[in-house]
């Protein structure tokens, strides 16, 4: 079980979008994430409940890294809403309006996009099936799938339907089904889209790890470029989520995401709580 330094741990919850986190600064002082904490903490009953956590950590030459729970305790390499709300807290900590965040997968610039909004550069996609990754070479425009997905890697898998209307998907079986699907060794996240017109879209997500949620900023970035990439909007969209607006473009240099965050509230995790957890 998690080794926890003090007696107790305090913690942020942040959402954007209503893709929620629960977010622990260890920069100052050391706290031992695990699974098995995650997990406990993600329940909303007996925990605080999140989407995804996110523990900040220092890191030289840069400044924050990032490291990503999903609510199952498995580790995530990116999360891209998590990624803007924290960006948000340290932005507005140090007055900088830029920022260079290490991630499991890659090094992210973050920058203030003026009135209350963030804006992360979650990096080039991966289009090659051995980027995303998936387990054979296919041409990962037109997946070998049921329904003809498009799979993209963001740092993370994805799996991208694109259908007439996504509310009448059942999500809670597609989800799973698609998830585990065995052209996908590390899991992945699932997206079904519509297009509203040549720069918008309608979106939603089960994202691995967690399940339905109301927002994904990489799901977003991966709808984008695959709906590019089909020739189905241009280079920049606007995707209405369960839980809001987001902003994409694709641009030369990576996928840029725009759109407010939330720091609902401050707290702490108690001693009686991760004692229990021992």
């Amino acid at each position: 079980m998690s080794t926890v330094l003090d007696t107790t741990w305090p913690f942020m919850k942040m959402h954007g979008l209503g893709n929620d986190f629960v977010v622990l600064d260890a920069r100052a002082r050391e706290f031992v994430m695990d699974a098995p904490l995650a997990q406990a903490l993600a329940d909303r009953h007996r925990g605080v409940g999140f989407d995804q956590l996110a523990v900040i950590a220092p890191v030289d030459g840069l400044d924050a890294e990032l490291i990503f729970y999903n609510a199952d305790g498995s580790l995530s390499a990116a999360c891209g809403n998590a990624t803007r709300c924290i960006a948000r807290y340290l932005m507005d900590e140090t007055g900088k309006t830029a920022l260079r965040l290490k991630t499991g997968a890659r090094v992210l610039e973050a920058r203030d996009a003026g009135q209350g909004l963030t804006s992360v550069n979650m990096g080039p996609p991966e289009t090659r099936w051995d980027g995303v990754p998936l387990a054979q070479d296919v041409d990962t425009l037109h997946l070998p799938i049921e329904g003809d997905p498009v799979a993209t890697g963001m740092g993370n898998p994805h799996c991208t339907f694109f259908v007439e209307d996504p509310e009448a998907i059942d999500l809670e079986a597609r989800g799973p089904e698609i998830e585990h699907h065995p052209l996908f060794p590390e899991r992945t996240n699932v997206q079904f889209a519509s297009v509203i017109s040549e720069n918008t879209l309608r979106m939603r997500v089960w994202e691995r790890g967690t399940g339905v949620t109301l927002a994904s900023g990489s799901s977003s970035c991966a709808t984008a470029v695959a709906a590019h990439r089909r020739g189905l909007t241009g280079s920049e969209v606007k995707i209405h989520l369960d839980g809001g607006v987001i902003h994409i473009r694709v641009a030369e240099d990576g996928v840029w995401m725009t759109g407010p965050t939330m720091h609902v509230f401050s707290g702490t995790l108690t001693a009686p709580f991760l004692d229990s957890l021992r």
